[in-house]
């Protein structure tokens, strides 16, 4: 059957197809940047959120410690919304979802590169 046999590229067809690869390969990498970027930032912003003392100044330093240094405050000025567990919890699965993204963007644009370099100029036709 004919519509069994893959089409054969032309000579002139594989330096534009091998261009194309690397223009998406590059795209992709630029995607894996922007989410590695966030990542970074969202693991940044639940590191400050468990270790920074927050709330009304006491002397020389906040009245309230950090979720991780002190878990369960006894004041009611130190009940902050972002500072509970749930709100933590949600911070994290979130940076945990996009550091799997980025994982898997970054993954992805390597396999692209290497494909593109093995379609380019030099390589062999495969028979």
């Amino acid at each position: 059957m004919v519509a069994d046999v893959p089409a054969k590229q032309t000579p002139d067809a594989a330096p534009v197809h091998a261009e194309q690869e690397h223009r998406q390969a590059r795209r992709i990498e630029g995607w894996s940047i922007v989410w590695m970027l966030l990542a970074m930032v969202l693991w940044g912003w639940f590191v400050f959120l468990m270790l920074a003392d927050y709330g009304p100044e006491f002397g020389e330093r906040a009245m309230c410690r950090g979720p991780l240094v002190d878990p369960s405050p006894k004041d009611s000025l130190c009940r902050d919304a972002l500072r509970q567990w749930p709100a933590l919890l949600g911070i994290l699965a979130l940076a945990v979802i996009v550091t799997v993204s980025a994982a898997a963007t970054i993954v992805y644009a390597k396999v692209l590169s290497r494909l593109a370099h093995r379609d380019g100029p030099g390589a062999r036709p495969q028979d």
